[in-house]
Parts: C-alpha cells; sequence; structure tokens
C-alpha cells in the first residue's frame, strides 16, 4: 500500500467512476483500475463494487477513504513541517484557483511574488471548487483561492477581497435607459450562465429570486469560460454577470455595456484557504499581503 493507491481510493469515491477518476489523477484507466486491485488484493475487501454505470463504495470501502483522507492530510503535513523547518519562504508551494478567477488574478501578483519571495516555487492548478477541495484536503496543493467559504473542519479561509458582480449587456439593450438596476429588471430568460460545477453558476442564480427554467438549465450553451459567456452577450444572445476583476481591460470593440447591481448579496467574497494544519502559514499570509497589495480599486479589500 503506498499513498498512491489511496489518491486513486479517493478519486473513485468522488467519481463515482474509475475513467473519470483517472482523468482526475492522469494517469490510465487499466493503470488505475489494477492498482485498486491490488489494493483490495492486499487488504482481503472488496472496495467498490463495479457495474456499468460506475463504482459505488462498499461499506467497507468507504470506512477506508475517510482513514486514506486522513493519512494523506498527515503525509502532507509531514512535507510541509520539513520544508518550514528549512525556510518557510522558499521551497515548492501548489496553489489552486477557481476558473473565474485564475485567469484575472494571476497576472496581478505572479511577478510580485516572485519578486518578493525569489527562493519560492509556484506551481499554479485551475480546477473547479468541488476538486480543489479535496485536493487540499489530501494534501496534493498547499492552497487554493476559492469563492466559496471552507466547508469542513480541516480547512481556513483566509479573506482576501469581495468584489461585486456587474450585468453585461449589448450596447442599446433597454437596460441602459435606467439609473439603478436590479435583477427584478432583468429577464430571466436573457440571463447566460456558465455550466455546473462553476460555483460562480450558483452565486449567479443565487441573486436571481425566481430564476426561469431557461436560465437555470442553460448548460446546453456548454459556456465553461467568462469569457464565452462576454462574446455571446457580444452577439446579441442575452446578458450576463460576471466578477468585476473579470471586466478590467475588456476590449471596448465589443461593443458592451456593464452596471453595478444595486442587488444585496450582488458581490463574492474571495479567500485563500488552507488546511487548519498546516505548517506553511506564515507562509500563506504572506501570500496573502503580497495579492492583496496588488489589487484594483474596483474590490473591496478584506481586512
Amino acid at each position: 500500500m503506498n499513498l498512491r493507491d489511496l489518491e486513486y481510493v479517493l478519486a473513485v469515491m468522488e467519481t463515482g467512476h474509475f475513467g473519470r477518476a483517472a482523468q482526475a489523477c492522469h494517469v490510465s484507466q487499466p493503470t488505475l483500475s489494477g492498482q485498486i486491485k491490488k489494493l483490495e488484493d492486499e487488504l482481503g475487501v472488496t472496495l467498490f463494487e463495479r457495474g456499468r454505470g460506475g463504482a459505488r463504495a462498499t461499506d467497507t470501502g468507504r470506512a477506508i477513504a475517510q482513514q486514506a483522507k486522513a493519512a494523506m492530510r498527515a503525509a502532507a503535513e509531514i512535507r510541509e513541517i520539513a520544508q518550514a523547518s528549512q525556510d518557510p519562504y522558499a521551497g515548492e508551494f501548489r496553489l489552486g484557483l477557481i476558473p473565474t478567477v485564475a485567469p484575472y488574478l494571476i497576472p496581478r501578483f505572479v511577478a510580485r511574488l516572485r519578486d518578493a519571495l525569489p527562493d519560492l516555487s509556484v506551481i499554479y492548478r485551475e480546477d473547479i471548487t468541488e476538486r480543489l477541495v479535496r485536493d487540499l484536503e489530501t494534501g496534493e496543493i498547499d492552497a487554493a483561492i476559492l469563492a466559496t467559504p471552507a466547508e469542513t473542519d480541516a480547512l481556513q479561509a483566509i479573506p482576501l477581497y469581495t468584489e461585486p458582480f456587474r450585468l453585461v449587456f449589448p450596447d442599446g439593450h433597454a437596460l441602459s435607459s435606467l439609473a439603478h438596476l436590479r435583477m427584478a429588471d432583468v429577464d430571466r430568460d436573457d440571463v447566460l450562465l456558465l455550466t455546473e460545477g462553476h460555483c460562480f453558476r450558483d452565486q449567479a442564480l443565487a441573486i436571481c429570486e425566481k430564476p426561469s427554467p431557461k436560465a437555470a438549465n442553460t448548460t446546453s450553451l456548454r459556456a465553461t469560460s467568462l469569457e464565452t459567456l462576454i462574446n455571446l452577450v457580444a452577439q446579441g444572445q442575452g446578458v450576463t454577470l460576471v466578477p468585476s476583476l473579470a471586466m478590467i481591460g475588456l476590449s471596448e470593440d465589443l461593443g458592451l455595456q456593464d452596471r453595478t447591481l444595486e442587488d444585496e448579496g450582488a458581490a463574492r467574497d474571495i479567500n485563500l484557504t488552507i488546511r487548519r494544519s498546516t505548517s506553511r502559514r506564515a507562509l500563506a499570509g504572506r501570500i496573502v499581503e503580497i495579492i492583496q497589495n496588488g489589487l484594483p480599486d474596483t474590490v473591496k479589500i478584506s481586512g
């Protein structure tokens, strides 16, 4: 038994499917399936019931997965303690970011972080919240920049900033004549959203008091990025909500207008999330300072 085997087990637990678990772990499905079968043979138990629809954990499998999480966290803590004892601001730091933050935030701090901490090698990983939380809990990454609060006792969120949502619509749209704009003024059938799995989709839906069936099921558009949504709006396909940081540098040639919404809660809190047990807390705090020092006045710095 090794830590890689435990990672495979946790991936299958999360995805309920050997193929998707193999993709998440960046290995072939035969490799992952073979290692889990060897682990089952070694332990003398069945961890997963295999079927055409996927893999379902047995009671024993679920119990072992809980211990696997603890083992992965412990291994991560051992690595962190060793690194912190040498130099808390050196070594490797694996930072995850959600897709609606990464392309807009990273350019604002990556050079400054390199200059301030020259002995630190930062590895960036962009992924959806669910997978970043899993990787953070198991020690695959050291911290994650998320737009949702930590939901487990093992994690702690350090506030970074709050950014308001902007409503984006084409030039000449009826909304441009309104002096004050609320979601009640917006036709829900016109609202374009990201596909399921993106936390920003859920946050956008939360401020739509009564989202229409079309607004709730715009996954047919397969829009997996804010850039796609913005370009769809530019082509007259509807309106959309965009975090304010993503609006900076947007080309005027697109023929778009954007407005701040006056609805309560039309904003999101961005946090740097770490494990409560991490020994790299001082480094995480320094990274927070560096990121905050490079933020524009369109967001509110937490503190």
